[in-house]
């Protein structure tokens, strides 16, 4: 691996890291409340701080889609005790990030954990990762689970926002999962150190969009309940920023020029969240100046 290159994927990973610490560190997980909402079928959304959780509940008991931190872990159960069905039989996680398998360990005791052949690969590389933390079912391009009086897919397109991406499709309530795959309406993460590539994110949620009709519910990773058009409007915001950093490139631009030209305005709001416009251009233009 080239030396450059591998300077930018060590920094990229020490910025995830030090910015999950910092963000650990000034958090008050006593404040945070677990909102609950009603999605479609058997499906509710819970809401915390970081990744979005999806609960299925029904004459089977509960099953959980990630597990935000770890200090939530009590709150989370309590939220799920008071769907009525149970703790969670089973959690399938969507993605390796701390933010959405921080409790993992807790609801993995007594459930079986699910996710792709990836996931269990990067958890078991962390130092400190507990066995129950651990994955015990994983998958490679797609399986099936039955649970609640559904069908359950996982679907693992390839390399997007990690190498270990599942969307989760719950077949009857017409609910997708997409993990981190999907910020509503704010620019991504792509962690290239985790195997993610910025045109695998496009190409995956190009295929997402395929695969999800017009009336369905999304669950994204970060941010609001959202339907397809919303799906639709980050589809468009990665075509075009990413179109613009790849001419920029062509002319000869460096990393710098890119970051003070900017985005149009109508991307403002976007850069309002865990990543700022100047980041999401530092991630494109090192991600397509790299292969």
């Amino acid at each position: 691996m080239p030396l450059t290159r591998m300077k930018t994927i060590l920094s990229l990973a020490v910025f995830l890291c030090m910015t999950s610490l910092a963000t650990m560190a000034q958090r008050n997980f006593d404040v945070v409340q677990i909102k609950t909402t009603e999605v479609a079928g058997n499906i509710h959304m819970l809401e915390g701080s970081g990744g979005n959780i999806a609960v299925s509940v029904g004459l089977d008991g509960a099953l959980m889609v990630d597990t935000q931190f770890a200090p939530l872990g009590g709150k989370i159960a309590a939220a799920i005790e008071a769907l009525g069905h149970g703790q969670p039989k089973f959690v399938i996680n969507t993605h390796s990030h701390g933010d959405h398998t921080g409790g993992n360990a807790r609801f993995g005791t007594n459930a079986s954990i699910v996710a792709h052949h990836n996931v269990r690969v990067r958890l078991s590389a962390q130092s400190g990762t507990e066995k129950a933390a651990l994955p015990k079912v994983t998958y490679g391009d797609a399986m099936s689970m039955h649970f609640n009086g559904e069908e359950i897919r996982l679907i693992h397109i390839g390399p997007g926002h990690t190498d270990g991406d599942t969307i989760i499709h719950f077949t009857q309530s017409g609910v997708f999962h997409l993990g981190d795959l999907f910020f509503n309406g704010k620019f991504p993460f792509v962690d290239q150190g985790s195997g993610g590539s910025v045109e695998g994110e496009m190409k995956n949620v190009q295929a997402a969009l395929k695969l999800i009709p017009e009336n369905a519910k999304i669950i994204p990773g970060h941010g609001p309940l959202a339907t397809r058009a919303d799906l639709v409007r980050f589809e468009g915001m990665l075509t075009e920023t990413v179109g613009v950093v790849r001419s920029a490139i062509k002319e000869g631009k460096t990393l710098a020029d890119v970051q003070t030209a900017g985005l149009d305005e109508k991307w403002k709001d976007w850069g309002t969240g865990f990543i700022n416009t100047r980041r999401w251009l530092e991630i494109v233009y090192n991600n397509l100046t790299q292969k």
